[in-house]
């Protein structure tokens, strides 16, 4: 009688508003679960998520003023001057295009590096969940979301410049990073490119599909926090794009679709994939650049 009932009761102890029991830990259920309160309580704070990718951009600003200080010194050993021209000469330095590629490879290997470890050590018990509040790295259950991510990635580039195009009403839209990457040589310009269609798009999209995410939806549901987030998402990258307004509608589209992406699939991954794929088409474009030029 004891073993009839026992699948039944394991069956109950799942469910998240039962009191926890001594089978909740049963290696025999799925991996992937309805949260529970406990797990929902693990969650991230808004402010704390706001505060990791103020983090983030802060500490670029800081590993790449670290670097033109460096340089200012060094050219100061060199050439001699006075303390003043230290800043002068560290931006000078910064102003070529190689040298600024150099700060950008260095600036973005920092900060992600310490965003990755940050986030991994705060919230051990989130990071492969697939269910919000986790952040979702684990495999997705549904192969096909990967072959979607792909299209959409390769695709939104396109229906958001036509976007773009038409708020804009002619004016252009330039971005810095794709203005570098077509003006640095070579053997720059590779590496930075195998870092914007990698490590840029994981810790971007840990940041904002992953902590932020999980932080809103606690409040709000997934799919507010999805549109909260797109939002949110566009006005971060503005100074990329000298805060031209009109590229707003773009980067919405681009968060909507990798937050949809995110939720439905289980998984950060399909999310990281379009994210690199929509770079992959910019990065392209240096060399096309550089071709024709």
């Amino acid at each position: 009688m004891t073993s009839a009932l026992r699948p039944g009761e394991n069956h109950l102890d799942a469910r998240p508003q039962d009191p926890p029991s001594m089978d909740a830990n049963h290696p025999n259920y799925a991996p992937i679960s309805p949260p529970s309160p406990a797990l929902t309580a693990l969650a991230p704070g808004v402010w704390y998520a706001l505060g990791l990718i103020a983090l983030y951009f802060a500490l670029q600003l800081s590993v790449a003023a670290v670097i033109g200080l460096a340089a200012g010194l060094v050219a100061l050993a060199q050439h001699g001057g006075d303390v003043t021209s230290i800043i002068t000469s560290g931006r000078a330095w910064l102003a070529h295009s190689d040298a600024s590629a150099i700060a950008v490879i260095a600036t973005l290997l920092v900060a992600a590096a310490a965003i990755l470890h940050l986030v991994r050590r705060w919230w051990p018990q989130l990071w492969a969940k697939a269910e919000l509040p986790g952040f979702g790295f684990a495999m997705s259950k549904q192969p096909a979301m990967y072959l979607l991510a792909l299209v959409l990635g390769l695709a939104t580039p396109f229906v958001g410049g036509m976007l773009t195009q038409w708020v804009a009403q002619g004016h252009e839209v330039s971005q810095d990073i794709k203005q570098l990457g077509a003006h640095i040589s070579l053997p720059l310009r590779i590496p930075l490119a195998l870092l914007v269609v990698s490590i840029g798009p994981l810790v971007e999209e840990l940041l904002f599909r992953g902590v932020l995410l999980s932080s809103i939806a606690r409040y709000v549901g997934s799919g507010w926090a999805i549109v909260v987030t797109a939002i949110f998402f566009a006005c971060v990258h503005l100074p990329d794009l000298s805060f031209l307004w009109y590229a707003l509608p773009n980067l919405a589209l681009l968060g909507l679709l990798l937050g949809w992406l995110r939720v439905q699939s289980g998984s950060i991954w399909p999310a990281v994939l379009a994210h690199s794929m929509n770079n992959l088409l910019a990065v392209v474009s240096w060399f096309v650049m550089t071709s024709a030029s």
